[in-house]
């Protein structure tokens, strides 16, 4: 499959959202017009009129929902997208499913919304209090973590909370994946923090838990979008590609990764966005640190979705293809993170209120790449004060010379060398039909141990 195809659909705009419904207004016939093919929307959407309650009658239709959101803008200038007000009473799950992550306290605090006629994602319902369901407030204030903002928002769009934990699981999980072989391997600790005191560091650590975390949201609600568990969104509703060829078809239900971006910029933004810091401050500094990765989080998983297809025709013959747009796997995303990582800049705040590099020798990072103001400890001692908990007791390779090796992992302290058995299924053999039987094998390794 041509790679040109997912840049296609990646290099349009991003669309707006559904459209909610204001307390009071009723949908009213709206005159019969054609899809338009270039804002791929239904009048339905792209229309809303307003019924009065007490007179029944019928204005009419209020403006159009702008066909595109172009990726780079801030949400505060932007053409609004449109929003969903619709919520399931879903709290009890949410909360249950939510509270331990604390994903709200893997970002810090920061600069207020500006006040715009705009009807976005998040400043609708932060600026228009009637929007709230009744019966929300108690599961949202009872969340840990999170900031005014996104506990509002968490009273609009309760229904969301359940897969921003989902999202939060699992960049948790990825996480501890790429740095398996780390000093710092993810490590959570038994708090609201998740990853503890580290997070107090600008550290590049740090920078990578934002972009992670961001990307496990914007991943979560558009798979959620797709499979019909949120009443704001549906299927994605990207346009064609121009390169795919003409016979195949553009259908399906793709994962919805403009929805998925436009919410996770909202929610997980909010926090970086609700306090004024004194330019050039170094809590001015983080805030937009952590607005950066957060960024680059959310370009990565929308930067990887590509056109999938699936044939259709006698015997498998493929003389029909249906196509659509899918994410990524997320290992994928955190692979690409962990690159950025690897070669994320160092960055100081300047006197104007902005980041700048520390060395001009470099190019200045994009929003897709990490970026941290503050050097990492080694990691190498437990230390309550950084929030590192050391490397004593964490297995080491021997013959690596990697970061995973006894004389890095250890920090030149030493290793310990022990026995162990291992039980691990080997000769599989397939039995008609249809189940893999297996035999169990032991073998006794030798691992090592930092002191």
């Amino acid at each position: 499959m041509p790679a040109s195809w997912g840049a296609s659909v990646r290099g349009r705009a991003l669309r707006g959202g559904v459209m909610g419904k204001r307390v009071g207004e009723v949908s009213c016939p709206l005159p019969k017009e054609p899809l338009s093919r270039s804002s791929g929307r239904s009048p339905a959407r792209g229309h809303r009129c307003r019924r009065s309650v007490r007179s029944g009658s019928c204005s009419a239709p209020a403006e159009k929902v702008p066909s595109s959101v172009p990726l780079s803008m801030p949400a505060s200038s932007r053409s609004c997208p449109g929003k969903g007000s619709h919520l399931a009473a879903r709290g009890g799950e949410g909360e249950k499913r939510i509270q331990p992550l604390g994903l709200a306290a893997l970002v810090g605090p920061q600069p207020p919304w500006d006040v715009s006629p705009c009807r976005s994602l998040a400043m609708n319902p932060i600026q228009r209090p009637e929007m709230y369901i009744i019966g929300a407030q108690p599961v949202c204030s009872q969340l840990p973590g999170l900031s005014p903002g996104q506990r509002k928002l968490c009273q609009l769009y309760q229904e969301h909370m359940v897969f921003i934990g989902e999202g939060a699981r699992s960049a948790i999980k990825e996480c501890q994946y790429q740095f398996r072989q780390r000093r710092w391997n993810c490590s959570t600790v038994d708090n609201t923090s998740v990853f503890g005191r580290v997070m107090k560091i600008g550290s590049r650590e740090t920078a990578f838990t934002y972009a992670v975390s961001a990307a496990g949201v914007v991943n979560a609600i558009s798979r959620a979008c797709r499979e019909g568990e949120l009443s704001s969104c549906g299927c994605s509703r990207t346009a064609r590609p121009k390169d795919l060829p003409r016979d195949w078809l553009w259908g399906g239900c793709g994962d919805n990764v403009e929805y998925g971006y436009r919410f996770a910029k909202e929610f997980v933004d909010a926090k970086e966005r609700e306090k004024n810091y004194v330019r050039g401050s170094e809590e001015q500094a983080r805030m937009l640190m952590n607005l950066q990765n957060n960024e680059a989080g959310r370009r990565a998983v929308y930067k990887l979705a590509d056109v999938a297809c699936k044939c259709h025709g006698v015997s498998g013959s493929c003389s029909l293809k249906t196509c659509w747009l899918q994410l990524a796997d997320f290992r994928k995303v955190g692979d690409l993170l962990k690159e950025k990582y690897d070669s994320a800049a160092a960055m100081r705040i300047s006197r104007k209120g902005k980041l700048e590099l520390v060395n001009n020798r470099f190019n200045m990072p994009t929003q897709e790449d990490l970026v941290y103001v503050d050097p990492s400890p080694d990691y190498c001692l437990r230390n309550e004060t950084t929030g590192s908990l050391g490397t004593q007791g964490r297995l080491c390779n021997k013959t690596s010379e990697g970061m995973d090796g006894c004389e890095l992992m250890c920090c030149g302290r030493g290793y310990d060398q022990f026995k162990s058995v291992q039980v691990e299924r080997c000769h599989c053999k397939f039995h008609w039909c249809c189940y893999v039987k297996c035999k169990k094998c032991t073998e006794i390794v030798d691992q090592y141990v930092c002191k």
